[in-house]
């Protein structure tokens, strides 16, 4: 009899799939079915949006999402993975949440401009102490007497779309995947147990899965993708491997090693895609002036034509 194990097939990492494979909109369908699995309502990815997030700034902290997404209702998603503990990680969380509501508006907005924010951290670590594997943090005004949550009036509800005051605030979704004891009893598990092993079984029915077996099978990667990917995995492997070794003999410096090899790595990775963002310019360029061409050359017809006439008229 075939085991369940044998008919998972090899896939891709959830991480590198978002920096290579789901910014793509025909892909949209694998976070979007994670995301309505996470936050129990559908989600529909509007747009992926550059964040300055995503970007190196002198002078400014270190906060990379792997993905940043508008949903239909208007509101943003951040999606980052995590695989090095970091101490001030929750502050690191608070400082993103708070610059992605913030970046978007422009000088002389009003405050109502400002989106809600969900802020997902999916982490390979023992972030804080707790034995749960999903852990959700929201805003509560309540009162210090009748513990009333306080909501908001009809006019901002009509406005916002909101009940209560908190439901305006940031919330963050914690994912301590190393917690999770592999047994699926939602779809939301399901999700959970292929972000820990890189693998979909073929009972599973959570939203996306099913696109996210297609779209993520190594077998179907090009050529060049599967280097990148294999490359990046060597690295990924490599560098764990040093930290836990620096773990037991009390060699933090491996740590910073391993972090700015991902710096590094990531600006090498930014490089390179603005050069293939240049290159598709010119290409857009390129064909704007042969359609250009093309139009002279039937505008210059037609006056043949138009030319032709006279003549056998005359």
């Amino acid at each position: 009899m075939t085991s369940e194990k044998s008919k998972e097939r090899p896939l891709v990492s959830f991480d590198w799939a978002l920096k290579r494979l789901l910014r793509n909109k025909a892909n949209h369908e694998v976070v979007e079915g994670f995301l309505s699995e996470l936050l129990s309502r559908p989600v529909t990815i509007k747009s992926v949006l550059e964040s300055e997030s995503n970007r190196e700034h002198p002078g400014d902290k270190h906060n990379r999402a792997d993905v940043v997404v508008e949903d239909d209702r208007g509101e943003i998603i951040l999606i980052e993975l995590q695989f090095i503990l970091e101490m001030d990680y929750f502050q690191r969380m608070l400082y993103g949440a708070s610059k992605a509501a913030v970046e978007r508006m422009v000088q002389g907005d009003r405050y109502m401009e400002i989106k809600k924010i969900y802020s997902i951290n999916i982490v390979y670590f023992d972030l804080g102490h707790g034995k749960d594997y999903v852990y959700l943090g929201r805003t509560d005004f309540r009162g210090m007497h009748d513990h009333e949550i306080l909501k908001l009036s009809k006019e901002q509800h009509r406005i916002f779309g909101k009940i209560e005051a908190g439901d305006l605030y940031p919330e963050y979704y914690i994912l301590k995947i190393n917690n999770f004891n592999d047994v699926a009893q939602t779809t939301l598990d399901e999700w959970i147990y292929f972000l820990k092993h890189d693998r979909i079984r073929a009972d599973f029915s959570a939203r996306g899965l099913l696109k996210a077996r297609d779209i993520l099978d190594y077998s179907r990667l090009s050529p060049e993708e599967k280097a990148d990917y294999d490359y990046e995995q060597s690295v990924k492997s490599h560098n764990l491997s040093q930290i836990a070794s620096a773990k037991e003999t009390g060699k933090s410096e491996v740590e910073a090693k391993y972090s700015k090899t991902l710096e590094e790595k990531d600006r090498a990775i930014e490089e390179k895609g603005k050069v293939i963002e240049e290159k598709e310019k010119a290409l857009e360029e390129k064909d704007r002036a042969l359609e250009e061409k093309g139009k002279a050359l039937e505008e210059k017809d037609r006056e043949i034509e138009a030319l032709k006439r006279l003549l056998s008229i005359k």
